[in-house]
């Protein structure tokens, strides 16, 4: 097993001074308050994009729209919509702007980034309701958005990345909108969990058991729901003919395995999979390249997938 880098060591020593309390100890309002406030410590600087738009869908929820820094007005752009972490519980999309901004310029792409309802408020499936729709959304309205629905991703990072394994799931069953890739970040796959690695990382990491059973708790109070494959895309009975994926994740996280399980049931199922595994890193690195460099290094092989996968349509 690969030693913890450096700098995540730093940053995982950094946050065990801090006076502030586990998010399985508060209210979830309290919780996504947390979690807002010490991403933002974490992340690099906002680059500027070409525009940003706030777009209201089905008046339930709302999408932020970023179109890349020097695209042209009357580019007809890809478009990837992205579903934020935080475990279906915490995280919105301020928590992500920063990453988002940096998908849109890498990729040249237009994104959406997906503001869908959190838990315990709005419990399973509220969230897979609104993933689904706001990918319908887009495709629908690509001409008035000025992107070309033939060439549209679905990416998220955790429970992000759980819910764009859903939605894209969803799509090949609707037989739309047909998607070009999917971008899966250390993606929650089977809320069952059982896999060495929940056991091996469930403490010390920043995920730790008791917050996966916290924002489980919020997310499926019901444990006859956890094998609904909506809530575990793992445990779909059919993976054939799903978009291609890049599947990313963290050797010091208790979703390693579930993740690695996932590119392998894809690749089983005939599916074209790209999976890279960073084993020194830990859940949510992506997030932290204000403090990380592995960080950046995550995100350009991100980013250069997806362009690859996007330009190729």
């Amino acid at each position: 097993m690969s030693a913890l880098d450096p700098q995540a060591a730093q940053l995982l020593a950094r946050v065990a001074r801090a006076a502030l309390p586990p998010y399985w100890e508060v209210p979830p309002h309290l919780a996504r308050r947390l979690y807002r406030e010490t991403r933002a410590a974490l992340a690099p600087p906002a680059p500027e994009v070409a525009r940003v738009r706030l777009h209201v869908v089905h008046g339930r929820f709302a999408l932020r729209g970023y179109w890349p820094a020097l695209a042209a007005p009357e580019a007809r752009l890809p478009a990837l919509v992205y579903y934020h972490g935080g475990g279906w519980v915490i995280g919105d999309l301020d928590t992500h702007d920063v990453l988002c901004r940096e998908l849109a310029n890498a990729v040249r792409c237009a994104v959406f980034a997906v503001d869908y309802r959190l838990a315990p408020e709005h419990p399973f499936p509220a969230a897979v309701e609104d993933a689904c729709d706001a990918l319908a959304w887009v495709a629908e309205n690509a001409d008035a958005l000025g992107v070309d629905a033939a060439r549209l991703a679905v990416g998220g990072d955790s429970a992000g990345g759980n819910l764009a394994a859903v939605a894209a799931l969803a799509a090949r069953d609707a037989g739309r909108p047909k998607l070009a890739a999917q971008l899966l970040v250390y993606p929650a796959t089977d809320q069952h969990g059982g896999f060495p690695s929940h056991e091996r990382n469930a403490e010390g990491y920043l995920l730790t058991r008791q917050a996966i059973e916290y924002f489980r708790g919020h997310y499926l109070p019901d444990a006859r729901l956890w094998g609904d494959w909506r809530a575990s895309p793992l445990r779909a009975p059919d993976h054939r003919a799903v978009a291609p994926a890049f599947v990313l994740t963290a050797g010091f996280d208790p979703l390693r395995d579930e993740g690695l399980a996932y590119a392998e049931r894809l690749a089983e199922a005939g599916v074209e999979v790209s999976y890279r595994e960073y084993p020194d890193m830990i859940h949510g690195f992506l997030l932290f390249g204000g403090v990380l460099a592995r960080a950046r290094e995550a995100l350009v092989e991100c980013a250069a997938w997806l362009a690859a996968r996007l330009a190729a349509r």
